[in-house]
């Protein structure tokens, strides 16, 4: 079943489909920390229904962000969701393997590549396929996903990212592997001060020295999203 909701941000809206994949509060959180200065293009590894770069297309200077996509329904989503927002001239959603990146844009071309990738052990598939894709690592491991990021980037380019902590082990040995330093990094918990994820940028080519930030509380005692959020850290 179809809804579109408005996203509290500069009249944006989008269309969810509850048979698909819907988001959550790790994408408004990515959204709030990814940075993009003026002129710079970015690309964005697995956009779902484009909530990220559609969000950071009205919070940041951004020339144009390539929105890959693997799932054909999750695309075309996407699609309506940016021409929803009159976006088509800053977001472009490419319905592609992100392993074909040659194919729309030159290696080592881009200041930021950001993700909000599945990352659950993909032995435990969901029931639903587009939602297992979604979800789990099957068609995007975590040497994938730093791999293709550190090809896609210039030296000194950014890289963003959200991971479950009991993965970090695996996901910094990835990183250091393709050349990606990381620099900034904080904890989100829930009302009941459980950590549920870590958000990381990192930087290509960069120096060791990494700042942790405060955790962040993303669920009031009612289950609604601070207004901390948008404004804690960003």
């Amino acid at each position: 079943m179809e809804r579109e909701e408005d996203l509290q941000c500069r009249g944006l809206k989008i269309i969810q489909d509850n048979n698909l994949y819907t988001f959550t509060s790790d994408s408004v959180v990515l959204a709030n920390f990814v940075k993009i200065k003026k002129g710079e293009d970015a690309v964005e590894i697995g956009t779902g229904s484009g909530v990220i770069s559609i969000l950071l297309s009205a919070k940041m200077p951004i020339r144009k962000i390539y929105a890959f996509e693997l799932q054909k329904e999750m695309a075309s989503l996407a699609k309506r969701n940016v021409a929803l927002n009159f976006l088509e001239d800053k977001i472009e959603i490419i319905n592609e393997d992100i392993a074909n990146f040659k194919k729309y844009i030159q290696k080592a071309s881009l200041s930021v590549v950001f993700s909000n990738p599945p990352y659950m052990n993909s032995s435990n598939e969901n029931a639903s396929r587009v939602k297992a894709i979604a979800r789990h690592d099957k068609f995007l491991t975590c040497e994938k996903l730093c791999s293709h990021a550190s090809a896609l980037l210039k030296e000194k380019g950014r890289f963003y990212l959200c991971y479950p902590p009991e993965r970090l082990c695996e996901l910094f040995v990835q990183l250091n592997k393709y050349n990606l330093q990381p620099k900034r990094i904080f904890f989100t918990e829930n009302n009941k001060k459980q950590i549920k994820l870590c958000f990381i940028e990192a930087v290509k080519g960069g120096s060791y020295g990494l700042k942790i930030l405060p955790t962040l509380t993303v669920n009031d005692t009612d289950g609604k999203y601070l207004e901390s959020l948008h404004t804690k850290y960003f």
